[in-house]
């Protein structure tokens, strides 16, 4: 019953960049921030910043919310922490 009550960040990733800060500085209102996923490509699900399923993307009530497609594998999720 302990481990049921441990809290877990979980988090969903887009996608990522990298900018150099001068470039970050100039960002305003309206700005675009290319990442580096493809439209369409599932997103990441993560656990504690582990990566540990994919999903898509859905709207639920008009709140934003994963579907999950995809577990990552436990031999492949314990062969990331290494």
């Amino acid at each position: 019953d302990f481990i049921l009550d441990l809290p877990l960040e979980i988090s969903v990733e887009l996608g990522r960049s990298t900018m150099l800060v001068g470039d970050l500085l100039q960002l305003g209102q309206g700005s675009v921030v290319e990442l580096n996923k493809q439209a369409g490509e599932p997103l990441e699900i993560l656990v504690n910043r582990k990566l540990v399923a994919r999903g898509e993307a859905v709207v639920v009530n008009e709140k934003f919310g994963v579907r999950i497609i995809d577990i990552v594998p436990a031999d492949e999720r314990v062969r990331r922490l290494g």
